[in-house]
């Protein structure tokens, strides 16, 4: 029996994206009012992006997603942050989310 968790407790919402932010599948974190920017090595991430287009961002706040990684994350609760590459990695100074699913390259997490 194969399990899906897409669609549980997705919450998506709009924001002015800085230049930094590029891409769906970016971590990105609040810079100012209403704006987000793409993490930072060891930072922690207030959610994922979905879609980015003419300088706004589509950012996943809550529920099921998943992310691309930069190795593979044991499921359970752990604490995780953005690596240098873009992607989402253990790090002490993350915050913990539960990881559902995970392989080498990506991981599914409720945010």
């Amino acid at each position: 029996m194969k399990v899906n968790f897409n669609g549980f407790n997705e919450n998506v919402t709009t924001f002015l994206a800085d230049t930094s932010v590029t891409a769906a599948g970016q971590p990105v974190k609040m810079i100012e009012n209403g704006r987000v920017a793409a993490c930072g090595a060891g930072e922690p991430f207030c959610g994922i992006t979905t879609g980015v287009r003419d300088g706004y961002a589509a950012v996943q706040l809550a529920g099921y997603i998943r992310v691309q990684t930069a190795a593979l994350i044991p499921v359970g609760y752990q604490k995780l942050a953005a690596n240098a590459a873009g992607k989402v990695a253990i790090n002490e100074n993350g915050r913990e989310y539960l990881v559902l699913d995970s392989d080498s390259g990506s991981a599914g997490i409720i945010l």
